[in-house]
This record gives structure tokens, sequence and C-alpha cells, in this order.
């Protein structure tokens, strides 16, 4: 088996380097690694060059810092060199703990948001860390995470996300039976949801650019989350009924939800298009869509089938992130996003408008219009009617209870 290299241990063994260069190298490499494995980019002079010209060079440097900064990735690369002279494997320990991490989720069937979740924590906690000994010590484990609870400002889900993932490396990539981690994650108040009224959501949706209007709809007229919107099937949509099948929700939990009657042309038309490039697809012998979970080697064959083609699929080709398989996959998030803010700028809207606004405004005009909250949390799949609540507040505030300001009254 080949020995595992880790270039921070060799670094601070260094004999040929002064305190002063040691500390400046691992600072620049530390923002390498980060960098490198957020993009999962392999440790070469390649994606030294990338890395160069994308994260330095960003912004405007110091002479000091290119030279020392540069000294520091030239110093990586002879490393990397002898490493590979004497049948090392250059991997540090945040590397080996992430890659256990993603292969561990990968064989449990993880979704790949999760584990992406959970290495980039491990990964975090490893670097601070800074050894596999310390890596493998509960008591430092409990000392990072109370650490981030008391200094990161961190919202508690996000807490409990970084607790969730450290366990999980524990028990499932190192094989503990139990583990204890104390510490006590810190809530913070519920924020009241950014809601938009009736009229504003109208003129957002008129500012929209056509290609992303009707998805704004669905998702406004629906409640759906942004995710769930964009990875809609065709087989999934019911015109006659006017129902929406969300697959796979938060949870992977599935459940159905509203389809707006005023959208049932629209989204016939839409289907359309959709099969117009599905057959293109067909014709020109391209691999079929991402399927979920196990069922690409249970169905093999359904990825070609109409029915599990993308509602709204993306105009171009693009290379699968998990599979590498070069594919037409769905509208992308990000550039939906966007669209949404610009057409919220158009309105002269001054708060902070997302996707997800459309969500908040369906639960709270159906709150509103006198649906009862057990019905809303159905419809909004969230597992505890507290969460649903927080918009039985955002409703009840001012006229939409009935209450006048005494102002108002005097005058």
């Amino acid at each position: 088996m080949s020995q595992k290299a880790c270039w921070k241990a060799d670094l601070k063994a260094s004999r040929d380097l002064s305190r002063l260069d040691i500390s400046t190298y691992d600072f620049v490499l530390t923002w390498f690694e980060s960098w490198r494995l957020g993009r999962d980019l392999p440790a070469c002079r390649e994606t030294a060059k990338i890395f160069w010209n994308e994260a330095v060079k960003a912004k405007r440097r110091e002479d000091w810092q290119y030279k020392n900064w540069g000294a520091g990735i030239a110093w990586f690369l002879a490393w990397l060199e002898i490493c590979e002279r004497d049948g090392r494997v250059p991997e540090s320990v945040p590397e080996r703990v992430r890659n256990a991490v993603e292969s561990a989720g990968a064989r449990r069937g993880l979704a790949r948001l999760t584990r992406k979740s959970y290495r980039s924590w491990a990964m975090r906690f490893a670097a601070w860390a800074g050894s596999v000994e310390r890596v493998m010590n509960a008591e430092c484990c409990s000392a990072w995470l109370g650490e981030l609870v008391e200094k990161g400002d961190l919202s508690f889900s996000t807490q409990k996300q970084a607790l969730n993932a450290l366990v999980f490396f524990y028990k499932d990539v190192c094989g503990w039976e139990e583990v204890c981690l104390n510490v006590k994650m810190r809530k913070k108040r519920p924020r009241m949801p950014v809601v938009l009224s009736r009229a504003e959501v109208n003129e957002v949706l008129d500012l929209l650019e056509p290609l992303y209007r009707l998805p704004a709809k669905v998702q406004y007229g629906s409640g759906v989350r942004l995710s769930e919107l964009v990875r809609l099937r065709v087989k999934d949509v019911d015109l006659d009924r006017g129902l929406l099948t969300v697959r796979g929700g938060k949870g992977d939990r599935d459940r159905v939800t509203m389809l707006p009657m005023s959208l049932r042309e629209d989204l016939s038309r839409q289907v359309e298009r959709s099969r117009r490039l599905w057959e293109e697809d067909r014709k020109n012998e391209l691999p079929g869509v991402a399927m979920p979970g196990g069922l690409a080697r249970k169905f093999s064959k359904a990825c070609k089938e109409f029915g599990w083609h993308w509602v709204f699929p993306a105009k171009g080709l693009s290379k699968d992130p998990v599979s590498g398989v070069t594919r037409r996959h769905h509208l992308h998030e990000k550039v939906y996003g966007e669209a949404v803010k610009r057409a919220a700028k158009k309105a002269g809207l001054v708060r902070r408008v997302t996707t997800h606004v459309f969500r908040h405004s369906f639960a709270t005009h159906l709150l509103e219009s006198g649906t009862d909250i057990r019905t809303l949390q159905e419809l909004l799949g969230h597992e505890d009617v507290k969460t649903t609540e927080i918009y039985a507040h955002a409703a009840q505030i001012g006229n939409s209870r009935g209450v006048r300001s005494p102002l108002d009254v005097v005058g």
C-alpha cells in the first residue's frame, strides 16, 4: 500500500525554510487546497496556474505577496515531484477526510448535495485539527463545534448540519459505535420571511424575461422550493387534475401540491417544447437525463423516456458533475435566480427578493385567503407545523386581521 504524504506535515518539518517562510507558505497552500477541493480539481501544476490567475490575481496585490506566495506554490510543486519519485501519495489530512466522507456517503446513497455539505464540514474540521490524531479525538471535535457555535454566528440549522456531518464521519467512516460530542447548540429567534403583496408579485412576474416567467408563476402558484421547481419531470405534472407531484423533496419526502388552473395552457405548451428537445436528443443518440437515487440501475432505459424528461430543460448540453456524462440538464437554479433578482430591481423593490420569496408569498397569501394551517403544512411539505406557523404571524399583522391603527381612527 502506498504511503500517504501530507504537505502540511512535511512543510512544518522542513529545515531549509525559516519560520516566517513556513508560516507564509502554510497560508497560501491552505488557501490553494481549500480552493482546489471546492472545485474538485487535482493537485498539479495546471491547477496551480488556474488558482494563480483566478484567485490570487482576482484583485491587486502587493509585490511582496506575489513573491512570497509564488515561492510557496513553487515549493508545493517541487514537493509533488518528490512524492511521485518516492512513490508516496500526496494527500493531506483534510483531503483524506473529504474523500472518505464522499465515498461513505455514496455507499449510503446520500443525495449529492448532502454529500457535498458533509464533506465540506468534515474538511473544515480536519483543516482546523491539522493532524490525524486530533481528527480522531472527539474532544477536539467538540471544541471545534463549540467554537463554531460561539463565534460563527450561524443559524441553528447550520450548526446542526455541521454536527450531523461530523457524527456521520465518526460513525460511517471511522466505524465508531457511539459518538458523544457534548456541544450545546445556540438557537436564534426566527426571522419574519420576506413577503410580497399580490400587486408586487404581479409586477415582478410581468418584468421577468419570458424564458423565466412561467417557472416563476409555477413557483408562486404551487409554493414549491427552487430545487423542486427546476427538477420537475413531465410525468409529475397532472394538467387535468391541476396537481404537481414533488418527488424527493426536503427530507427525501414526496408530496402533492396544487397546480394553478390558469397555467394549464402555458404548461401544456411548455411540455410540448420539452418534447421537441427530447426528440432532438433521441435523434442525436444522446444520453438520457439524470435519474434520482438508484433508479438509473434499476430502470436503465427510463432516463430516455419522455415522462422522465425535465419540464424546464436547459437550452444546451452540459457535463453532469456526478457522472461526468454530457447530457441535457434542467434549468439552472442560479440563472433563474439572477433573472428574478433583475426583475425585482426593475420593479423598484428595496427588499431582498430571491426565488424563495415566491414560496413565502404563496403561503402567506393562502393563509390570508382562509386556508387552514394544516392544509398549508401539507402543501409546503413541512415536517413540523411550527415551521408553517411563522406564516400565520406574517399574515395576521395589521389590516389582514381587521386591526386598525389608532392614528387612522383619530384621523
